[in-house]
């Protein structure tokens, strides 16, 4: 990992040209990062969208100068969506952040065919890189907010998306927990046959780069000493996980928000991966913390000339 920590990580984006554009910026918790990140040095100006007025009222409020951003006076959330998006991919703006907008427009806007945000064959998927202080190092959770009930076939895409967001952050080859109820495969709980046929694609190397092992547990995925009171003996990935890869939405999406919660000195910061177009990507009740830690982990990757959610060649099979 090229940094070790968030604190870090601000440290390396800071001073960088990061231009921001932002559907529904008339919203206090974005502004609040917008504010963060000005102070810290890592916003060095941008595009806000959406009712002037409010926008105005809100950065006021919040005590953002508006003096390096433009405002486009726009009221409708589908059309400010379409509008942010098309500005990144103008060149306008170096990433999006969702102000108080509908993730379902959001998405649409990214997913419009003319936009060509995202390739063939690839799927989208949500990444959320936290730090805990009870765990020695930055981990992902994925899917937490994209793919509902994702195939076998998906959630082989979805490791590779979160294994090419690690490689790009330096770690060479992740560790991935497949995260199911149990550690045994039981033909009555899909979640472990589908860990078993992950493992198996790592092996056979269509899943490369990476080391896949599962079924695990929670305990088994973070701790080797737990792993070994489970029989889990000689496996590389207990105690040392990069990634942990959940079932589905109704597992992801509960651990990602209890996490966020209620962990030990957490920091977050959340993205969108697989696409070709920067995207921030915190949930409406994530802290203006995280969606500053988001903007600067966008900015990292901007910084090393990768775009966010873009696929490591050597990752694909």
């Amino acid at each position: 990992m090229k940094f070790r920590n968030f604190e870090e990580l601000m440290k390396l984006v800071k001073d960088k040209p990061n231009r921001i554009v932002v559907p529904g910026a008339n919203n206090d918790e974005v502004m609040q990062a917008i504010k963060m990140g000005v102070e810290h040095r890592i916003i060095s100006g941008g595009i806000l969208v959406g009712p002037k007025t409010q926008v105005e009222a809100v950065a006021e409020k919040v005590g953002v100068k508006l003096d390096i951003f433009e405002i486009i006076d726009m009221s409708d959330c589908a059309e400010m969506c379409n509008k942010a998006v098309d500005l990144v991919k103008a060149g306008k703006g170096d990433f999006l952040v969702k102000g108080l907008v509908d993730t379902k427009f959001y998405m649409k806007a990214i997913l419009r065919k003319e936009v060509g945000a995202v390739a063939e064959g690839t799927v989208l998927s949500h990444f959320v890189l936290f730090e805990l202080s009870n765990y020695h190092k930055l981990f992902a959770v994925t899917d937490a907010a994209i793919i509902i009930n994702p195939t076998l076939e998906q959630k082989a895409k979805i490791t590779r998306n979160a294994v090419d967001m690690m490689r790009m952050l330096g770690v060479e080859k992740p560790n991935v927990a497949v995260v199911c109820p149990v550690e045994k495969v039981n033909p009555n709980i899909p979640s472990t046959m589908d860990a078993e046929a992950l493992v198996k694609m790592n092996k056979e190397g269509i899943l490369k780069n990476c080391v896949v092992e599962g079924p695990y547990d929670i305990y088994i995925a973070f701790s080797k000493e737990l792993a070994a009171e489970k029989g889990i003996k000689g496996a590389a990935v207990p105690g040392e996980t990069d990634i942990a890869l959940f079932p589905n939405l109704d597992s992801a999406n509960p651990v990602y928000k209890c996490l966020s919660f209620f962990g030990a000195g957490m920091k977050s910061a959340t993205l969108l991966v697989g696409s070709n177009i920067p995207v921030i990507l915190p949930s409406r009740t994530d802290t203006p913390v995280t969606k500053l830690h988001s903007i600067a982990l966008a900015g990292f990757l901007k910084s090393q000339a990768v775009l966010t959610g873009m696929a490591l060649d050597t990752a694909r099979p």
